[in-house]
């Protein structure tokens, strides 16, 4: 009796261990693993430039782990799947589940299509730990709000699905290779720009055991206070670890609790819900599929929006005159990351003080994030903007010099990216237009000539934002 061969399609999964799909593929005989770079996908959502950075590296570390099997593509999924189904005398075909709306309907078509055509198709649930169609409210309706949603939606759910342990051995087809290769996705780029950012990461599954068990040792128990100050590491960073799939949010949510138990630990059930406020930006792109790009509130359509080319390029480059807006902008194109708390100042920064869309600052850190996640970007500038779900009110406008004061007291975050400063005393680091003229000398910083003198007037835009919010109150 033959064993049977089943494609094992790689999507947002690129790892071995709690790979719901892979363990059934190997279950059912022999394997062919595939991953196609999605040609098809919306122009504006295909992988930023960082994105592509990391899904390269991310793609040879799973190679490695696969012993070299892994048969790359480039195309439509629509065409190339039903094809290799039949090139490697397939019978089965398995993923993991995508949540992003066009991979929702694309998936559903192609599920259809090659049942159509006789394949044994499955997939399963390797992204999230509670699936948003298994989440809703006592009258069946969808959850808007993060507390309850969390609280009382999925605490009071089934607990998340144990992680996996790797197949106890993976049989490999023997079909000819038909692959392109990872070279010929050209998802590197020609100019050797991510120096920094390759000093800073390591894609991958061991790259992402080896971060989760260093944030378990070394910041976990400090998670609560130390996740807002931008100098330390007191975060997990493992966001881009979790959208390609590297590592599953069961992985993480069962070690700590292995590693601290079911405690009432203040830094341990923050950090857990913090994993859940993934799991909500998931749920509501699921069940809300045009906040990528239109308000959840409605009235923010008539919002009085500025366009000004000049000051989006000064944000973009960290050229705001605002140490701790422009520290943050500089390490997303430094390292293709920014600390969290600072995310929320420059995004604040760039809706309420330039008063310039969300969806600008959404499509910026697309390009430039290792971690662009559309559920979580969207949700987050959403929440940033006032537009959103459960989101930060409007007129809570982040001061970025307190913010910067509170957060980065010694200045050790300003002074890391926006080294012109590191010589200003800490009473001035966070708004040098206040030193005096010999202060700036002796720190060898000039206003408008090695550093920038403010864009804006904070007090003034404030005061702008506020009035421009009235304006669509009614």
């Amino acid at each position: 009796m033959s064993v049977p061969t089943s494609i094992m399609w790689f999507r947002q999964d690129l790892r071995v261990k709690d790979n719901p799909a892979l363990n059934a593929a190997c279950d059912l005989g022999k394997i062919v693993p595939v991953y196609i770079l999605d040609t098809s996908s919306p122009e504006n959502r295909k992988p930023g430039g960082a994105s592509k950075w990391w899904l390269h590296q991310s793609l040879q570390s799973l190679n490695e782990r696969l012993n070299g099997h892994l048969q790359v593509f480039k195309g439509d999924p629509n065409t190339l799947l039903p094809d290799l189904m039949n090139a490697f005398g397939a019978e089965h075909i398995v993923w993991n589940r995508c949540y992003e709306p066009w991979q929702i309907n694309r998936d559903k078509a192609l599920k259809s299509a090659l049942s159509d055509q006789g394949y044994k198709v499955q997939s399963y649930n390797g992204s999230l730990l509670w699936e948003p169609m298994t989440i809703s409210k006592g009258d069946g309706g969808a959850y808007k709000v993060y507390t309850p949603y969390y609280r009382k939606g999925c605490l009071k759910a089934t607990e998340p699905r144990f992680p996996k342990v790797p197949p106890a051995r993976i049989t490999y087809a023997d079909v000819n290779n038909q692959g392109q290769g990872i070279d010929a996705l050209s998802l590197m780029p020609d100019i050797n720009w991510y120096d920094t950012i390759d000093a800073t990461w390591t894609p991958g599954e061991e790259g992402a055991a080896t971060r989760l068990q260093r944030f378990i040792e070394d910041a976990a128990k400090q998670y609560k206070d130390d996740r807002d100050i931008p100098s330390v590491e007191g975060t997990s960073r493992l966001s881009a670890h979790l959208h390609f799939g590297e590592m599953s949010p069961n992985q993480i949510w069962y070690a700590i609790k292995d590693a601290f138990g079911n405690t009432d630990d203040k830094s341990i059930d923050t950090f857990l819900s913090e994993l859940g406020w993934r799991e909500f930006s998931y749920y509501l792109l699921y069940h809300f599929p045009t906040i990528p790009n239109k308000n959840f509130n409605d009235k923010f359509n008539d919002f009085p929006w500025r366009s000004s080319k000049s000051d989006l390029t000064a944000w973009q480059q960290g050229k705001t005159g605002i140490p701790i807006v422009d520290a943050g902008m500089r390490q997303l194109w430094q390292t293709g990351y920014m600390h969290n708390r600072i995310r929320m100042v420059a995004g604040s920064f760039l809706v309420k003080n330039l008063l310039i869309d969300w969806r600008e600052g959404e499509k910026w850190f697309w390009d430039c994030l290792v971690d662009a996640d559309l559920a979580s970007n969207s949700a987050s500038w959403q929440w940033v903007a006032g537009s959103g779900a459960d989101a930060a009110p409007y007129f809570r406008i982040f001061n970025p010099v307190l913010q910067g004061e509170k957060f980065d007291k010694e200045g050790h975050y300003v002074r890391e990216f926006c080294p012109e400063l590191s010589k200003l005393p800490n009473k001035y680091i966070h708004k040098p237009w206040e030193a005096p003229e010999d202060i700036l000398n002796k720190a060898q910083v000039s206003l408008g000539d090695n550093y920038p003198s403010p864009l804006v007037d904070l007090k003034a835009t404030r005061r702008r934002a506020l009035d421009a919010f009235d304006s669509i109150k009614g």
